[in-house]
């Protein structure tokens, strides 16, 4: 895993997502409220500015996520204070997770082609099968470029978190994917995606972030029997 160019990429992906959207204001702005609304969204999911709508989408939830997940561990005084840093990590690897969703609809619905429930069953076992493993070992990858030895840390949390996840995933992700892909043009299946994952965001985090899914070190383990 090359730690120093994904992290470049990323970032660079975030500095265009603030030019992008003065350009989407600037553009809308001499509009009324209500046709202002209206042209936003027209301009937000046209094909020209859909990758980094999708991007701005995943990276948001993503930090609200986060964000609600800390406000529960500090009132059940599992956590001190709020860590802002923390967020804007769990926000880096949104952007990460969202250039992965924009551009794997896109594949997957050249690649498989209708809206029979066969082709949709054969959409869902690759989202599940191909898909959910990627994004899950991307999720750990993002975050662990800000740790400490990132590539120790990040073989370590997949080892510990993965199976938790993926577990995760197989409860939530085949029935909503269901009306995602039968129902949903590709240019809202990011939008529909995101909002569905909120709360899966929240159990992302909590996994992410809670040290008692760590296995226990080998020393420590001879140490105590």
């Amino acid at each position: 895993m090359d730690c120093v160019a994904t992290s470049s990429n990323t970032l660079q992906e975030m500095q265009s997502l603030g030019i992008t959207w003065r350009k989407i204001a600037t553009s809308v702005r001499a509009s009324g409220p209500v046709s202002h609304f209206k042209r936003i969204l027209k301009v937000a999911f046209s094909d020209k500015y859909l990758f980094y709508t999708n991007v701005t989408i995943s990276m948001g939830l993503s930090s609200l996520g986060d964000i609600c997940e800390q406000h529960y561990e500090i009132y059940i005084d599992q956590q001190e204070k709020f860590d802002i840093k923390r967020t804007m990590h769990m926000a880096f690897s949104g952007v990460a997770v969202g250039v992965l969703c924009h551009n794997w609809y896109k594949v997957l619905d050249k690649l498989i082609v209708g809206k029979t429930l066969d082709m949709v069953a054969k959409k869902l076992f690759l989202d599940q099968m191909v898909f959910s493993p990627i994004m899950i070992v991307t999720f750990f990858g993002s975050l662990a470029l800000f740790e400490e030895n990132p590539l120790e840390n990040f073989k370590e949390e997949v080892k510990d978190k993965f199976v938790t996840l993926y577990r995760a995933e197989w409860m939530v992700w085949p029935p909503a994917q269901i009306v995602n892909f039968y129902f949903l043009p590709t240019r809202y299946r990011v939008l529909y995606d995101n909002t569905i994952s909120l709360g899966y965001d929240v159990y992302t985090s909590q996994v992410k972030h809670n040290k008692s899914l760590k296995s226990i070190p080998k020393d420590s383990k001879n140490g105590s029997s």
